[in-house]
């Protein structure tokens, strides 16, 4: 996601998904949730008092994003803001100090989310550097807590390969885990997905999607990767923040994917470095080309650069018979034989996070643990795993070799307070 800007299929099974099949798609439960959802995006939000129950929660990473969405928590009336943790104390402290959690429960340091899960809580939302999600998460999960959880998932395949393990786990014990991807939520968006879904392009033939978004800045290293905590920094490092490609193309992968309902099996491209004056490795600009097991075709370009080009998300599919498009700004637009439909897309960063939040509130207080989007999200970050590393070795690679090459990535964390 930008600094300005920024599920037709079956369920997956832990067999399909080591065998490339997509995950969690447009299925009819999931686009029923979807639909109810962002109809429930436009009337007021309800009032704390009409809550028959608050969800404590606790809110783990409270830099930018993760202060802003603790907001909209906040806001949505259904949540006690019971606990915060952060690397840094300050930056715990004054979100705690907006949200009004107890000093008590405000935390800090590498291990300050395991006292946060120990400190009452009943839900957590994971807003850190995306490599220790995996980590994060699977400590929730079998502490017993629901999750809300940013993207990427993570960073290579042995996270994603933990997230789809700990959602499995979450489901079968009754517990919430969702991933907060935006772009599903728009009703322009879910109703061209049902169409595409119903057939009215024909089949999806050659895509083409883009996102075109800025940079974050790129300071020199410290002696230590504390410096890369903040300011949305990690983003330039591969395995702290998965890569620009891996942490923002990421949305518009998904919108792909989930209009679809599968993942492709192999990538090739090229990609660079294009910023004045690095400091780290991620590549932030990629041209790929995807192909998937039924012959269709996906090209993708990613530009990450503060050039004063507008924002931009969004996929257009052509299909046999007609063509679609999802985005996360402008139109959402179909035109086949016997239908055209288009829709504007409207402030979603915001609204969609909005509509996140309201259904994270709704599984939990009503019991549904279907945990629709958590395969899909594991899918995404494959995806962009695969076109990251593709594109970097500018070689074809196969979904089938990345998660054979189970390749881990680390961060080094000596000299951090623990």
């Amino acid at each position: 996601m930008s600094q300005q800007a920024l599920n037709k299929s079956e369920s997956l099974n832990r067999r399909q998904f080591l065998g490339g099949a997509l995950g969690v798609a447009t299925s009819a439960a999931s686009l029923a949730t979807l639909s109810s959802l962002a109809a429930e995006a436009s009337p007021p939000e309800p009032k704390p008092a009409e809550f028959q129950r608050k969800i404590r929660l606790g809110i783990i990473g409270n830099g930018g994003r993760g202060a802003w969405i603790a907001g909209l928590f906040q806001k949505h009336g259904g949540y006690e803001m019971w606990a915060v943790a952060d690397y840094f104390p300050e930056v715990a402290d004054k979100c705690g100090d907006k949200l009004g959690s107890a000093k008590a429960r405000r935390f800090s340091g590498l291990s300050g989310y395991k006292r946060l899960m120990e400190s009452g809580v009943e839900a957590v939302a994971l807003e850190t550097p995306p490599y220790f999600f995996p980590e994060h998460a699977r400590a929730a999960v079998e502490a017993g807590l629901h999750v809300y959880m940013a993207k990427p998932v993570a960073v290579d395949v042995p996270g994603a390969q933990e997230i789809l393990a700990a959602g499995t786990r979450a489901t079968g014990r009754k517990q919430c885990f969702l991933v907060d991807y935006q772009l599903p939520t728009d009703p322009h968006n879910i109703e061209i997905a049902k169409q595409i879904g119903a057939g009215q392009i024909g089949k999806p033939a050659v895509i083409t999607s883009r996102y075109f978004g800025g940079g974050w800045p790129d300071p020199a290293r410290t002696a230590t990767e504390e410096s890369r905590f903040q300011r949305l920094i990690w983003c330039n490092d591969i395995a702290l923040g998965g890569s620009h490609h891996v942490n923002a193309c990421i949305h518009a992968i998904d919108g792909v994917l989930w209009a679809l309902g599968k993942r492709p099996v192999s990538a090739v491209g090229f990609s660079q470095i294009a910023r004045d004056n690095p400091h780290s490795d991620s590549h932030d600009v990629l041209a790929v080309s995807y192909t998937f097991a039924d012959g269709a075709v996906w090209d993708h370009c990613g530009r990450h650069l503060n050039n004063l080009y507008p924002f931009e998300c969004g996929a257009l599919i052509h299909g046999t018979t007609g063509f679609a498009e999802v985005s996360y700004t402008g139109r959402a637009r179909l035109k086949g034989p016997e239908n055209a439909y288009s829709g504007e897309v409207a402030n979603l960063y915001e609204a969609g996070a909005v509509r996140n939040i309201a259904e994270f509130y709704r599984c939990v207080a009503e019991g549904r643990f279907e945990n629709l989007t958590v395969p899909r999200a594991v899918d995404g970050a494959l995806t962009t795993i695969l076109s990251r590393e593709a594109t970097m070795r500018r070689a074809q690679l196969t979904m089938e070799e990345l998660i054979q090459e189970n390749r881990r990535l680390e961060v080094n964390l000596k000299g951090l307070k623990a």
